[in-house]
């Protein structure tokens, strides 16, 4: 079973990854997240309104997928997602956090980050980490 490290391959060639949450009816609802790695998981952002952000705080069960550009190789990921957000978390600790998921995401620093604190606040971002239960993959 492959480990947390071994994705880093898979992440480096693509970190939009497939994220699979589910609905109060138990339906399956998917959505493309930029995830990066980040203690020991893969974090990513959403708005705090959006249906992945609302399926988490009712039902934090969650899986990931990630593929490789040629579909030759992937690794899938499962668990029970962590959400930081203002309303569990204080505002200093949830602007570094946020700033953290976007260097891990990203690969780089952001050009404003006064503008990306602002952005996120407005937005009520909250950051999503997966630590998962299990991965499992192909390739990697």
């Amino acid at each position: 079973m492959p480990a947390l490290d071994d994705l880093d391959g898979l992440l480096e060639q693509n970190s939009v990854v497939v994220f699979t949450t589910f609905r109060r009816d138990g339906m399956p609802q998917q959505s493309l997240v930029t995830a990066g790695k980040l203690d020991g998981g893969l974090a990513f952002t959403t708005r705090s309104r959006n249906a992945k952000a609302l399926n988490l705080a009712r039902d934090p069960r969650c899986a990931m997928m990630i593929v490789s550009p040629d579909n030759r190789r992937f690794a899938a990921l499962d668990g029970k997602a962590e959400m930081q957000g203002a309303r569990n978390t204080d505002a200093e600790t949830l602007r570094l956090r946020l700033r953290e998921v976007y260097r891990t995401a990203a690969r780089k620093e952001h050009p404003d980050w006064d503008e990306y604190d602002r952005v996120m606040v407005e937005q009520g971002r909250v950051a999503v980490l997966l630590r998962p239960d299990r991965i499992v993959g192909h390739g990697v």
